[in-house]
């Protein structure tokens, strides 16, 4: 494959094109952070001002559930980086053998986190309101905390399905990437771990700070 045909035409070489498609993604996922940011920082502020409120609230989460979707995602991006040298490597067999995997794993995330998990949820009456379960002195600062709860864990997963099309993108276009030119790949992987790294700052919020206190 010669320069000309690596590279779109209003790049310079191919290298250039790789190099902006990496540079426009972390601009990209630079923005995300500053979006995700405050609501992060807000969190912790609530949880400092009523801290045995959000104690109470984080205790009725399910733990075994947010400890397995975590592995899920963790086993999701490893598994991604095994599809990303694949075709690094030029096989491209390889690289959506894994891809198919990666997105199996995201996708099993979210029919555990809300065909599951938020069913739970919601049938035990631990979404914000005037049926909201827990009752007391607590019941004000628990209902922020899944307040908190349910709309950090929305956004999260519709981050994760935007991801899960990407990746089904990569896989069925699979015969457009080579050792030489596959950006769009490493490209979504950036996005893929990004995903994960939101998760490991929901868990502790939502699962392990409340327990540990």
């Amino acid at each position: 494959m010669s320069d000309a045909e690596a590279h779109e035409f209003q790049f310079g070489s191919a290298e250039r094109q790789h190099e902006a498609a990496i540079s426009g993604m972390w601009l990209f996922l630079a923005t995300e952070a500053l979006f995700f940011g405050p609501i992060f920082l807000s969190w912790i502020y609530a949880r400092h001002a009523d801290p045995s409120a959000f104690d109470a609230g984080s205790r009725h989460t399910a733990l075994m559930i947010g400890l397995t979707n975590t592995g899920l995602l963790l086993a999701s991006s490893f598994t991604y980086s095994v599809g990303l040298a694949c075709i690094a490597f030029g096989s491209r067999r390889g690289m959506v053998i894994w891809l198919a995997i990666a997105w199996a794993l995201g996708a099993a995330f979210i029919g555990l986190k809300f065909g599951v998990e938020w069913r739970m949820d919601l049938k035990e009456g631990l979404f914000p309101g005037p049926n909201f379960a827990i009752h007391g002195p607590a019941r004000s600062g628990a209902q922020l905390f899944f307040a908190f709860y349910f709309f950090g864990t929305a956004l999260h997963g519709l981050h994760l399905v935007v991801g899960l099309g990407l990746v089904a993108w990569i896989i069925f276009q699979a015969e457009r990437f080579t050792a030489e030119r596959h950006s769009p790949v490493r490209v979504v992987g950036l996005y893929w771990t990004f995903i994960d790294i939101i998760w490991l700052v929901l868990f502790p919020l939502i699962y392990l700070i409340g327990r540990a206190s």
